[in-house]
């Protein structure tokens, strides 16, 4: 009786424990092949000038070439190389959502600790204003912004930077709420260390993976963003070129070189997949070694 019992519950284990190692395995090697994509990326955006490679050279007589080994990616309507306008157009769309994020990310941390530390009155007043920005379609926000300022690669960090911010803030508050709370913070206050130390010395660096994930997911809304507002013409102006504006300047050629969007529409789709693959393995790490 006991066997018949105890059986079926190792095996369960046993089957239970093999998927847990199986989706382990299989996190870490998306995560690994995202990575691998991300350096790639960057590397080759970092080095384009050092390349042989020319965005701006037109020669009529070779436009709308197929890919090919003298053109990789082919050719446009101008006869520019598109490999290279690719290449310099991930330095935008890198740039946009690295820079982005970086902004983005300051705001939300800063207050996110504020409103979470101080409590009360500021933190019901930060909040509600979070919550005012939250109710409107951020989208909608950086569209207005983007028709009143001249648009161009600054304009659309600092737009996109200025209203992506809340989910940080959010995050960072309800991390910072638990902080606060733990004996190492308590006894600091109570020896009494400035507020502006603690919450630098101490509640920071116990946030930073729950600020690193929240980054990662930044950059690749920010890189989306971009894409889209060059997409509707308020993003990237010519001559400058990033993946959304390639895609914008393809629509009028999808039938006879639709080669021309489906190449960068593809690179924004791996990279906003591999920024989100590596975001996930970022939290699955951090949610282990709290468990643990």
């Amino acid at each position: 009786m006991t066997t018949t019992t105890t059986t079926p519950n190792v095996a369960a284990v046993v089957d239970a424990t093999t998927l847990v190692h199986r989706t382990r395995s299989f996190r870490s090697v998306s995560a690994l092949l995202a990575i691998a994509f991300l350096v790639v990326v960057g590397l080759v955006a970092l080095l384009a000038p050092l390349l042989p490679l020319d965005p701006s050279t037109t020669d009529l007589a070779i436009r709308w070439q197929p890919p090919s080994a003298a053109h990789w990616f082919g050719t446009d309507e101008l006869g520019r190389d598109y490999f290279s306008r690719v290449v310099y157009g991930a330095r935008i769309s890198l740039t946009v959502g690295i820079l982005a994020m970086a902004a983005a990310t300051a705001i939300g941390v800063m207050v996110g600790l504020i409103a979470g530390y101080a409590g009360g009155r500021v933190d019901d007043a930060l909040m509600r204003f979070v919550d005012f920005l939250s109710s409107i379609p951020w989208m909608v926000l950086v569209i207005v912004a983007s028709v009143f300022l001249k648009p161009g690669l600054w304009t659309i960090i600092f737009v996109i930077g200025v209203f992506s911010w809340m989910a940080t803030a959010r995050l960072v508050r309800a991390e910072t709420l638990t902080l606060r709370e733990r004996a190492f913070v308590r006894y600091a206050r109570y020896i009494g260390v400035r507020r502006e130390l603690v919450m630098w010395r101490h509640v920071v660096p116990d946030a930073a993976p729950t600020i690193i994930v929240a980054a990662t997911a930044s950059i690749s809304t920010a890189i989306l963003t971009e894409s889209a507002l060059s997409f509707l013409g308020l993003g990237i102006q010519p001559p400058m070129a990033s993946w959304g504006s390639l895609l914008e300047s393809a629509q009028g050629s999808l039938q006879t070189a639709p080669y021309l969007a489906l190449i960068p529409g593809v690179l924004i789709l791996l990279t906003v997949l591999s920024f989100n693959v590596l975001g996930d393995a970022l939290r699955q790490s951090v949610s282990e070694g709290g468990s643990s």
